[in-house]
């Protein structure tokens, strides 16, 4: 049996010392008294549920509120973190790739959804590489939600085990 005391200890340790810096009004943390370090820190709670407690299910949640958090921190701070859609898909795909570590289940999720981060975040760098077929890139870029439509059908209604 899994503990479950480890996730509601980490939230109530988190949250409380969040909220007790707050209200002491220490000024060294007054940047970090926001809602993304609240997603931090369940984040943190779902990853101490996940490794701690061999719940390896709660990685991939952590990962995201974790990764999530710090972005939202990050991105008016560091320059060269991006801020595009791609930098959400791309946490997510490394929570796939961090939980089939421990439950060799979800390579294809994390492999596909690390093909869509790297399209959305260096599409434009793709495209001008590609010289004479921008054109081609061009066509097959506004189309490519649809390709993604129709795979998704093929997987819910036609792929049998």
């Amino acid at each position: 049996m899994k503990n479950q005391k480890i996730f509601p200890g980490i939230i109530l340790i988190g949250f409380g010392a969040y909220f007790f810096m707050q209200q002491s009004g220490i000024s060294v943390f007054e940047k970090f008294y926001t809602w993304p370090t609240l997603l931090i820190i369940v984040g943190l709670a779902f990853l101490g549920q996940g490794y701690m407690a061999k719940d390896y299910e709660a990685i991939l949640p952590g990962v995201i509120l974790l990764g999530f958090g710090v972005h939202f921190h990050v991105v008016g701070h560091l320059a060269f973190w991006p801020n595009q859609i791609g930098t959400f898909i791309m946490i997510i795909a490394l929570g796939f790739f961090l939980r089939y570590q421990k439950t060799k289940s979800g390579l294809f999720q994390a492999f596909l959804f690390l093909i869509l981060a790297l399209l959305s975040l260096f599409y434009s760098k793709i495209a001008s590489h590609l010289g004479l077929l921008e054109n081609s890139v061009s066509i097959a870029w506004k189309f490519w939600p649809i390709i993604l439509i129709v795979i998704g059908i093929y997987f819910l209604f036609i792929k049998k085990k």
